[in-house]
């Protein structure tokens, strides 16, 4: 790891931010508890690091001071990039009828998002902006179980959000769910159009891979069982920075961190081919001028399209680098078509990669990642992720299997009519 990247241990004094305070520590500390015998479980000890709790050095008003800077900042920045933002959109009925659609959408489905909210912020489970980088949206949240110590398997996820709109509390639903089932999250935050282009999408995402390698055992992840997890456009950057880490490898370039750590590559809903997706898009509302804005111009699509890239016999080896991809998509999805993920597993395969693809009759864009979770109950998409993940664990796999169901968030006809005037 670079030097200026935060760990989640720290050597003399490192700063981490979770649950709205900053946690300041030293190694003494930690060699005080064990002169005094502590027997605290270590995974527990980790929590109270993040947390802050029973950290002497804290300081209550430095806290709320650095965390009201910290959402200040982050304030005029957003504000300054939506303005950019709408110079380059204009204003399109395409845009305006969206807009509205997404509005109403949101407040059909408000009744689960506001519990969601509510442990986002609130649930000692939940650790937000650690700082992976040094540039300003480099942070992402950890969720972690309360489950039995010992190593936990870890998810990276790197949320959809057309590369505009991403943000890493997106994620929350899943990564409070999956902490549920003993497994450790970590969600990713990376720059959006127009802070950063594709290029900084994938140097961030990468960067923030590197990081969870590399530290996540310090809060009782397992190092060698990391599986990755993107949704839509976070399907689309975290595969290009999967295909150019394998790239780096086969060329023999030191790295920070190694495909071989990924056990797995789940993508959900994602497209891959962006020279058959353009017009599409174009058509959707995201027009192609922006979006060629997006991926740096017209000659880079063939680029930053993994579908094309596999297909290139001179990085053969960077592709037989690459973990198993298990490809989820909805039959009826209407951002990204289904047929995005059959060519590109079709493809991978006959690149000498591993790709399975899992199609969901009559399923939507949002259903498999908002509505379905929303819904509560027993959910075929979250359940076959967790079946993978705990593959090589018998106990985990007994404890699955005697879960309860998950709870309903919002009632079935709200659910239903959000369905219905989805802009997506």
């Amino acid at each position: 790891m670079e030097s200026d990247t935060a760990s989640f241990e720290g050597s003399e004094k490192v700063s981490i931010f979770g649950n709205n305070k900053t946690t300041t520590f030293e190694e003494k500390e930690e060699r005080e508890r064990s002169e005094m015998g502590d027997r605290e479980p270590l995974i527990d000890r980790h929590r109270r690091r993040i947390s802050g709790i029973g950290n002497k050095s804290l300081s209550r008003q430095s806290s709320f001071r650095q965390y009201f800077e910290h959402a200040a900042a982050e304030t005029y920045l957003i504000t300054g990039l939506s303005f950019k933002l709408l110079r380059y959109l204009g204003v399109g009925y395409r845009w305006i009828t969206r807009l509205l659609a997404l509005l109403c959408y949101a407040m059909l489905l408000l009744p689960g998002f506001l519990q969601v909210v509510y442990s986002y912020y609130f649930s000692n489970q939940v650790h937000r902006s650690i700082i992976y980088g040094d540039q300003p949206r480099n942070r992402l949240d950890l969720y972690l179980p309360m489950g039995p110590d010992g190593k936990k398997p870890v998810v990276i996820f790197v949320t959809g959000g057309a590369w505009i709109i991403g943000y890493k509390a997106w994620g929350s639903l899943l990564g409070l769910q999956l902490a549920e089932r003993d497994i450790i999250v970590a969600s990713l935050d990376y720059r959006n159009f127009p802070q950063g282009t594709i290029s900084d999408m994938i140097k961030d995402v990468s960067q923030g891979i590197s990081f969870v390698c590399n530290n996540i055992a310090a809060v009782g992840g397992d190092p060698d069982r990391i599986y990755l997890v993107g949704q839509s456009a976070g399907a689309h950057i975290s595969a290009c920075a999967l295909l150019e880490q394998a790239i780096r490898e086969s060329q023999g370039e030191s790295c920070s961190w190694s495909v071989s750590q990924i056990k797995t590559y789940f993508s959900l809903s994602g497209g891959f081919n962006l020279v058959n997706l353009v017009d599409h898009f174009n058509n959707r509302g995201l027009y192609r001028s922006i979006f060629l804005s997006i991926m740096e111009g017209e000659s880079s699509l063939k680029k930053y399209s993994p579908e094309l890239r596999v297909q290139d016999k001179s990085i053969a080896k960077a592709v037989s680098l690459l973990p198993p991809f298990i490809l989820f998509h909805g039959t009826e999805d209407k951002s990204i078509p289904s047929v995005a993920s059959e060519n590109f597993a079709d493809t991978l395969k006959n690149a000498g990669g591993h790709a399975d693809l899992i199609l969901y009759e009559g399923k939507t864009h949002t259903d498999m990642f908002v509505q379905d979770p929303l819904r509560g109950g027993k959910d075929e998409l979250f359940e076959h992720l967790v079946s993978v993940i705990h593959a090589d664990d018998e106990e985990a796999l007994m404890r699955d299997a005697n879960s309860s169901p998950m709870r309903r968030l919002v009632p079935e006809i709200l659910v239903k009519l959000a369905g219905q005037i989805s802009p997506f």
